[in-house]
């Protein structure tokens, strides 16, 4: 496994365009939550998020029913109205397996969401999930180790030759996401504002003026297009 996605963790259609615009962004992820946030029309914030991320980029949204079969209808309509990299994001609990091994034979794509547990993750594999989302901080929170799941699963994975991917969830720090890609993560979802801060370093921002302040001393606000011309 290597670490290949950065996805965004918010359903504000602005947020995401300028996430889009700086970052490599692979997608983006929703929630029941995430979603209420934006008190807006459901379908035409899909439509507007589906617009913004286009074709090539995954959009995770969650069902919200409670027991298996209106959960698999949701998918299916869900799946029916995003079209192309749609993951249907089911909870990993007994009526949500069901459901997931369901959506599976129907060929939707699926992203196993609540991860507390090593076992929930491999569960959730072996009903068809394409994702397993393990949730970091909410796990540190009740005084497991979150970093630690995720690598547990990983390894796990990765025994068994599942192709099932782990996407990491529920961050607070910039460190967890590093440790998380030195263990071989597949993919994180992060809020912007932690997306910003994997960025940001001052020293960085030093060294850049500096190069600058050097270029202006001799060649003032000439930029380097006007001394090619």
């Amino acid at each position: 496994m290597i670490f290949v996605h950065y996805i965004l963790d918010t359903a504000n259609v602005d947020g995401i365009k300028e996430a889009i615009e700086s970052y490599p962004i692979s997608g983006v992820t929703t929630n029941p939550t995430i979603i209420a946030k934006e008190n807006t029309d459901f379908k035409k914030l899909l439509t507007d998020i589906k617009n913004c991320i286009g074709p090539d980029r995954m959009l995770h949204v969650q069902v919200t029913s409670p027991n298996a079969e209106e959960m698999f209808q949701e998918a299916v309509a869900l799946n029916s109205f995003v079209g192309e990299n749609f993951y249907v994001k089911v909870p990993t609990n007994a009526e949500g397996l069901k459901a997931m091994m369901k959506i599976h034979e129907a060929g939707i794509k699926i992203t196993a969401t609540a991860i507390f547990t090593q076992q929930q993750a491999l569960v959730a594999a072996r009903a068809g999930a394409d994702f397993v989302a393990p949730y970091v901080s909410r796990v540190d929170n009740l005084t497991r180790d979150g970093v630690q799941l995720v690598t547990d699963i990983v390894q796990m994975f990765k025994l068994y030759d599942i192709k099932t991917k782990v996407l990491a969830a529920s961050f607070k720090t910039a460190e967890q996401v590093h440790k998380l890609a030195l263990a071989g993560c597949d993919s994180v979802t992060l809020n912007p504002e932690l997306l910003h801060t994997l960025l940001y370093n001052p020293i960085t921002n030093y060294a850049v003026n500096a190069f600058n302040a050097d270029w202006y001393h001799v060649y003032g606000d000439k930029k380097i297009l006007d001394l090619l011309k």
